[in-house]
């Protein structure tokens, strides 16, 4: 794993990259039609990963969303996934539980493709 915080955040930019990586190996949810769906808990291990910060949670149509909070800011790549806005709890999260929603190679995959689109 990079060190935490290795790269600096700039929203747009990494959300193109994500826009670029995230597949139906990043997440079994994933369609053509609507690319941020079911990829919430991998995006926010990878923007952990790289950007630091914190993941938080909230609970959405009976599941968890995963997002994170970097420097103060609520930075959610995988908002659009859902037809209406959504209310962020901001419950604090745990890598572990991000894990608990996603696979290894679910992990690996969506890192290797946001690594090569950059």
């Amino acid at each position: 794993m990079p060190d935490r915080g290795a790269f600096l955040l700039d929203v747009e930019a990494v959300g193109r990259r994500f826009e670029r990586s995230w597949s139906a190996r990043s997440g079994e949810k994933w369609s053509p039609e609507n690319r941020t769906r079911g990829q919430s808990a991998v995006t926010a291990l990878i923007v952990n990963d790289y950007y630091g910060g914190r993941i938080l949670k909230t609970k959405v149509d009976g599941a968890w969303h995963f997002y994170n909070a970097i420097d103060g800011q609520r930075v959610d790549f995988t908002a659009a996934q859902f037809s209406a806005p959504i209310t962020n709890d901001d419950l604090p999260s745990s890598r572990a539980e991000a894990f608990a929603s996603t696979t290894a190679e679910q992990y690996a995959a969506l890192t290797e493709a946001f690594l090569r689109a950059g």
